[in-house]
């Protein structure tokens, strides 16, 4: 039997108990694939970070839901270095980060704040009915017909692909109620991750978006706050010209009301990049046996 500290740290937030949960393992030297998808089955929350050492950049970092391996996770990376910040880990600064899609900088400030920079984004419109979609989120078609005669539904991925669903209004997002065996059929469809529906209809004065994301088949019905998330959908606005005047220089996305854990993501552009703030909620170890290999089937 094997020994690791796992913590629980929300991200996206300064407040325990809300923003989006990820498990980290800060000292995942060791642990195998299989082990860690079985950490982060028992772990429960979205996404779990393993932080590994790398031969290329200053850490490795794998990405794994319930049920299966992810290559990038924005709210886990911000939760990963909030809590080696706290620790006194890592120094304010920029580090390099090995994931799944590459090596990627990341960014922390004095203040605790962590900057992830995401891939080049990419944007392409598909080809759905307004009615496929409505009908897997549960919502009438016109609540994406008006606001899809300038903001159509697309693709924009930046190391994570996803299906980008403009609504109308605050209310009829909040309404949604998916389906998410159609959810998924449709994200298998276009290949995407996950389904990320936005409206301009904010809570809070200081947002300029509210977002939901639905990825049932990566094993999360609903995301509290998705960070690279956030980031598809400002390099979304950015390529359709969503804003009349000058792009602002931050984007601030609120996300996670309906599933009682509210937080917020800041987004920029030039280069592409989420941050946010963490919190530390759960602090632990957790007891993982070995592998079996007497359960390993050779050919």
């Amino acid at each position: 039997m094997d020994t690791y500290r796992a913590l629980q740290v929300d991200a996206f937030t300064d407040e325990p108990l809300s923003g989006n949960p990820a498990g980290v393992v800060p000292d995942a030297d060791g642990l195998e694939p299989d082990r860690m998808q079985a950490v982060a089955a028992e772990l429960a929350v979205s996404e779990t970070a393993f932080v590994h050492p790398s031969g290329s950049a200053d850490f490795r970092l794998r990405y794994f839901t319930p049920t299966t391996e992810v290559d990038l996770c924005g709210h886990a990376t911000v939760a990963t270095f909030g809590h080696l910040s706290e620790d006194g880990v890592v120094d304010p600064g920029t580090y390099t980060v090995e994931t799944n899609v590459g090596v990627l900088d990341v960014t922390v400030e004095d203040d605790g704040t962590v900057w992830l920079d995401q891939d080049t984004p990419t944007v392409v419109e598909v080809d759905l009915s307004y009615e496929r979609v409505a009908d897997a989120l549960g919502i009438d078609a016109a609540t994406l017909q008006d606001v899809g005669a300038d903001l159509p539904l697309a693709i924009a991925e930046a190391g994570v692909r996803y299906l980008v669903v403009p609504v109308n209004f605050l209310e009829h997002l909040g309404n949604v109620d998916p389906d998410l065996g159609a959810v998924e059929s449709l994200t298998e469809a276009v290949d995407a991750t996950g389904l990320y529906a936005f409206t301009f209809d904010a809570v809070g004065a200081e947002s300029q978006l509210h977002a939901r994301m639905f990825a049932p088949g990566a094993g999360i019905p609903e995301d509290p706050v998705c960070g690279t998330g956030a980031g598809a959908v400002t390099a979304y606005l950015d390529h359709y010209g969503a804003f009349a005047d000058e792009f602002p220089d931050e984007v601030v996305i609120e996300q996670g009301h309906f599933v009682d854990r509210p937080g917020q993501v800041r987004a920029r552009t030039a280069p592409l990049r989420v941050g946010g703030r963490s919190v530390t909620a759960l602090d632990g170890s957790l007891v993982v046996p070995e592998a079996d290999e007497d359960e390993i089937l050779e050919a």
